[in-house]
């Protein structure tokens, strides 16, 4: 069973000379920085949408400089690695712009807005012979990776079931609002682009089956939304939200599927599910064993038989070599989310060191990511199974 992440972290030698841009300073643009710090790097500037929001990211992240021109920072000459944290339309041409320039792209996904911008640009990082990778952090719980491993050896058997959701609720009523339900910011798809794409490339990544059809149904459930567009990601609605808009893009779906050797499968997707903050579980049923894993309750796996179920703890010492390998902090010392996204940076870093960190998800992760939902919206606007 190969490890994910082989070189473990990149070496603060060689990291601490990569200026790291970083752009897009919401939630999601302080964890970049964040881990790119951790991993050695220096952070050589930071733009968001406004010049007043640069100059206050630039000071809360350390960065060395605000910028007030996004082309500008992911072309400029103290940059070697360009983090991609803006909204989802600006993903294509600032990625295209910085692997032309020669830098590496730390892009979140969904990498585009479709499957075709998304096939330019792993093409572009390629051509450019440049690291290029999408932040599929779920992938570095080390649970998960035990759970890989079980497959892998054989231990469930002959797989016949994978199943499991994704659930949030920071969009279940009417006052909550984004950017990323206006479909020119964030793409024809929101749900299934934005979280669907982290369960499909976790459940491809832990079985090693790839989906091959699916057949889906996606609704709109707050059908008009309280006009608050520039609200950051998880931020409570304020009840202030003005004006009403229109919603096209779905909040949720479901997707019955099956891979290329014939594994059936179902997935539920949501971001209107009160109570459930960030609930992604994968569940994979074999003809011996069952495993599931709950991103919630990161700590532990369910691994289920008919003669009996057991919780099997992250305790390094019980674990498989990829597993272990990834237990940075002692059994009942709880790891998480900013863990694994270190993880995914120092691996990115090293990758640009010259390494070649197994399981890194590249811009070719992001390429089927969009292929997938692309499939998904083409199947629920027919009412039909869709080849990916």
């Amino acid at each position: 069973m190969e490890e994910v992440g082989g070189a473990q972290t990149a070496t603060l030698g060689a990291a601490a000379s990569l200026g790291a841009a970083i752009v897009g300073a919401g939630f999601i643009g302080a964890v970049h920085a964040r881990s790119a710090r951790m991993a050695g790097a220096r952070i050589a500037g930071v733009t968001a949408s406004t010049p007043e929001r640069s100059r206050e990211a630039a000071a809360r992240l350390g960065a060395e400089r605000a910028y007030e021109d996004a082309d500008a920072l992911v072309t400029a000459p103290e940059v070697d690695v360009v983090h991609l944290c803006a909204p989802n339309h600006l993903h294509a041409p600032l990625a295209e712009a910085a692997l032309a320039a020669g830098k590496h792209v730390v892009c979140e996904k969904p990498l585009a807005l479709d499957a075709a911008q998304a096939e330019m640009l792993t093409d572009a990082a390629e051509a450019a012979d440049r690291v290029a990778t999408v932040p599929f952090v779920y992938r570095y719980h080390p649970m998960a990776l035990e759970a890989r491993a079980r497959i892998a050896a054989g231990e469930l058997g002959a797989l016949r079931m994978v199943h499991g959701g994704y659930l949030q609720d920071w969009l279940s009523t009417a006052e909550d609002d984004s950017w990323r339900v206006d479909p020119a910011l964030g793409g024809t798809s929101r749900a299934f682009a934005d979280i669907g794409s982290h369960w499909c490339d976790l459940a491809e990544f832990i079985t090693g089956e790839r989906i091959a059809a699916v057949c889906a149904q996606v609704a709109t459930v707050v059908p008009e939304r309280a006009s608050r567009g520039s609200a950051r990601a998880f931020e409570a609605a304020d009840g202030n939200g003005g004006g009403r808009r229109a919603v096209t893009t779905e909040d949720l779906a479901t997707v019955m599927f099956r891979t290329e050797s014939g594994v059936l499968g179902s997935l539920l997707v949501s971001q209107v599910s009160p109570g459930r903050k960030n609930d992604l579980h994968v569940e994979v049923a074999g003809e011996r064993a069952s495993v599931r894993f709950e991103q919630e309750r990161p700590e532990t796996l369910w691994v289920g038989r008919r003669e009996r179920t057991e919780q099997l703890w992250r305790d390094a010492g019980h674990l498989s070599p990829s597993a272990a390998s990834r237990a940075v902090v002692p059994v009942g010392h709880p790891q998480g989310y900013l863990d694994c996204f270190d993880a995914f940076v120092a691996d990115s870093y090293a990758a640009i060191a010259g390494d070649e960190p197994d399981g890194l998800p590249r811009f070719a992760d992001g390429l089927r990511a969009a292929r997938v939902t692309d499939a998904v919206l083409a199947s629920a606007a027919d009412g039909r199974w869709v080849d990916v």
